[in-house]
Parts: structure tokens; sequence; C-alpha cells
């Protein structure tokens, strides 16, 4: 019994040996190929998957005719204030410009945040060089934010009505004031103003939105917007003695054309829903713009602004609404 006990127990560890034999026998390039493919075969086991893109929202609008009064008050309950607050934006008005016989352009899909809405892309290379841009697209009458290139925030504006236009062109903030009264009429009083024409009087600040250009060449803007703004923006920078421009603001891209004879563009949603976006002939302007922007700050400073100098005070400042 002893012996036939010894004899299990050798036996096996023979047969490991010659095992290990064999395999410490195998060329070094055999190992190698073996540890890889297990090494593949674990990275197929465990890397994860890149998770695919979402598949973009198609938003589809259509037209609310708010004929009677018991047609709005429907509407009042029918959306909450998030709700309303996306609607007024995207038809350009204050919620106290609905009223009978109002026409709203609905989208079939409201989202939470106002960005999914923009009429602007999310990303403009064009604008990549530049740290901070403010866009005011005339035609849409819609500002939007961005930095280098990225969209950051967009919202409804008014701008200058069809006497007293706003003057297209690329513009540099310049002064801001939480609140201004305007030069022409002490009755307007202009929450978080910031100019960017100096001698014209022209900037951008809170004001009633009735969903058409209707300022005396100022940008209207809502409250929160013009807040944004105001933080967000730089001002120019000037020498000691506050007379001259040593460095200029955030260009603000003043741009586009609102053509009166057709009904509002964002209305014009329901039949296309791009409609609102930025056509040819606005993204060459804004390259352009970018590109005297390059000029500038290649130049760091023209001599012309240098040179020219700028009174601050209350007799030549001029503020419109």
């Amino acid at each position: 019994m002893r012996k036939k006990f010894h004899t299990q127990i050798v036996l096996p560890a023979f047969s490991f040996l010659m095992i290990l034999g064999v395999s410490c026998n195998r060329n070094n390039s055999e190992v190698t190929k073996d540890v890889e493919q297990r090494s593949k075969s674990l990275d197929t086991i465990y890397t994860e998957k890149e998770p695919e893109p979402e598949p973009e929202l198609i938003v589809n609008y259509s037209i609310d005719s708010l004929a009677t009064a018991v047609l709005v008050d429907s509407f009042k309950t029918k959306y909450d204030d998030h709700q309303k607050a996306i609607i007024y934006a995207l038809n350009r008005i204050d919620a106290s410009r609905v009223r009978p016989k109002t026409n709203l352009v609905i989208p079939d899909t409201l989202l939470a945040d106002l960005n999914s809405y923009a009429p602007f892309p999310k990303n403009l290379d064009i604008l990549n060089s530049i740290p901070k841009t403010v866009l005011i697209a005339q035609r849409i009458q819609a500002f939007a934010l961005f930095e280098n290139g990225k969209l950051v925030k967009w919202g409804p504006i008014s701008s200058g009505k069809r006497k007293t236009p706003t003057p297209n062109g690329l513009h540099y903030g310049n002064y801001k004031a939480k609140q201004k009264i305007s030069t022409v009429n002490d009755a307007w009083k202009l929450p978080y103003y910031f100019n960017f024409m100096n001698f014209e009087g022209v900037g951008v600040h809170q004001y009633s939105l009735p969903g058409y250009p209707a300022s005396h060449a100022c940008v209207r803007l809502y409250m929160d917007d013009a807040q944004y703004i105001y933080d967000w923006a730089k001002q120019w920078e000037l020498n000691p003695t506050g007379q001259k421009v040593v460095k200029k603001g955030t260009p603000f891209m003043v741009f586009g054309t609102y053509d009166y004879k057709s009904d509002a563009p964002w209305r014009q949603l329901a039949n296309d829903r791009l409609n609102n976006d930025l056509i040819d002939e606005e993204i060459a302007t804004l390259k352009d713009y970018a590109s005297q922007y390059d000029d500038y700050i290649k130049t760091t400073q023209p001599s012309d602004d240098l040179d020219k100098e700028l009174s601050l005070s209350e007799g030549t400042v001029v503020t419109y609404n």
C-alpha cells in the first residue's frame, strides 16, 4: 500500500516536470506571440466602446393665432412660465405683448435650454481667434455671444427702426453703466447700458421688445440678457487722463438687414424651420469683420485711434434707446 501511495505522488510530479520542460523549450518569439494574442483578447473584452453621438433633434414650428381673449387665456394656462419664456423669446416679444389677434410661432418640442433653438451655429470657426464676440443679427432680430468660436448664449433683440437704423459694422465695447438716462429723452431709463459707438450714442441695454425693430438706433434686450452682456463683455481701456483709447473692448459685430416688406423671419419658421439660420452673405460679412479684427490685433492698435482724443463728459456722450 505504501509503495502504491508513493507511485501516485511521483508520477504526477514527473508529468508536471515534463510539461514544464516542453514549455521552457519554446522559443521567445512563440511566447511573445502568445502573450500578444492574449492581450488583444483581453482588450476586446474590457475596452468600452465610445458612445455614439446623439442624433440631432429636429424641431418643427407652427403658428398659433390667438384671435380672442379666451384663446390668450388658454395659451397662458397651457404652458408653464419657463415654456412661455421660450415662446416669447422665439417671437422677440415681452410677455405684455401677448394680446388678442397675436400670432405666435410655437415649437413642437419645448426644451429647457433656449440655446436648443439658436439660429446661430454652435461653432463658428471664423471667430475662433477672438476670445469674445457679440453678434447682432438685424435680419433675424437676435444677438449671440461667442467665446473662441463657441456659442455661449443667444436671445431676441429690437434694433433700430427704419428711420433710425442701428449702423452695421465692426464696433467695439466702450463704456458701460448699470443705468443710463438717455440724452434725447430723460424719461428713457436704460438698465445695463453697454455702449459700442461712443459719438453716435449707440449701445445695448434693457428695454421693451415689441417683436420688430423699434429703437432709436440702440439694441434693446431682455433684462437678463442685458445684465449678462454687461458682466460678460469687456470695456475699452483708456490712458490715465481718460482721453485716449489704449485698448479696444469686446468686438460687437452688427450685420444683416431687416425686411419690412415680409412677415417676420421667425414666423416663417412654420414653413421653413431653417429660415432663421445665417445665410451665406451674412457669413461672408462676419468673415470680413473677423479679418479686420485680426488685422487690428496684429498691429496692436492703429495710430489714428491712439491719436484720437475722446471726451467722456456728459456733453459729448450721446445715448438713445
